[in-house]
């Protein structure tokens, strides 16, 4: 399972939803997708701009976890 991490990026650069969404430009409803990991899928551009507005790694929004 893969899990997404973008709520403790956004608290360590002390950003909001509404901030990174205009930087990466998608839609708050989209990002909160992302957020709460419900999204089945994701862009390489949608992953490079959000890397980008948040000064991180890929490895720092995604991890990998195994089945529990």
């Amino acid at each position: 399972m893969i899990r997404i991490n973008l709520d403790v990026m956004m608290a360590r650069r002390k950003m909001s939803l509404t901030e990174l969404a205009e930087r990466v430009g998608i839609t708050l409803a989209n990002l909160s997708v992302l957020k709460t990991g419900k999204a089945r899928a994701i862009r390489f551009t949608t992953l490079d701009a959000l890397c980008q507005a948040l000064d991180c790694q890929p490895a720092d929004i995604l991890e990998y976890v195994g089945e529990e």
